[in-house]
């Protein structure tokens, strides 16, 4: 299974503590260049997944081929989006890892399977992986997440938590 993330799943699931999940349930994970930046490099006001990031034997960082390509959706993506979005289609990725609305509906576009923070929750309780998640998902929140209520109680729903 080839898995490509962009940034904020990995700093958000660093943050709660929740990091290797991401080993658990995708083995291995390819990230672009800007992506490694942005984590592990960038000037961020928190530090959560920079040691993650840097530290982990199962991340796996690759320069994107087609630059033309990340430099066309810069005027509504970040270039760890962009990046991300074109070493996934690059790679033939059967997962993108991605949280933000704009990015997310590109990859839709695109026609590629995507996942983000909670989904990665959810999946991972699914699997056996986490008791419950509604403590992982109120510990977003608090920590700034943005999250409606609407998704969720969906997310709960899904989890019998709700």
């Amino acid at each position: 299974m080839i898995v490509v993330s962009n940034t904020t799943p990995l700093i958000e699931l660093a943050s709660i503590q929740r990091f290797d999940l991401l080993q658990h349930l995708f083995g291995k994970i390819y990230i672009p260049q800007a992506v490694y930046a942005e984590a592990v490099t960038a000037g961020r006001k928190q530090d959560a997944g920079k040691q993650e990031v840097a530290a982990a034997a199962w991340i796996e960082t690759v320069a994107v081929k087609d630059q033309l390509a990340v430099d066309v959706p810069l005027d509504e993506l970040d270039r760890g989006e962009a990046e991300t979005i074109v070493l996934a289609r690059e790679l033939g990725a059967d997962w993108v890892l991605m949280d933000e609305k704009k990015g997310r509906r590109k990859v839709t576009e695109l026609g590629l399977a995507k996942i983000g923070t909670v989904g990665i929750l959810l999946k991972a309780k699914q699997l056996g992986h986490l008791p419950y998640i509604r403590p992982e998902v109120e510990q977003l929140r608090r920590q700034g997440f943005s999250l409606s209520q609407r998704v969720v109680d969906a997310v709960l729903q899904q989890a019998e938590e709700g």
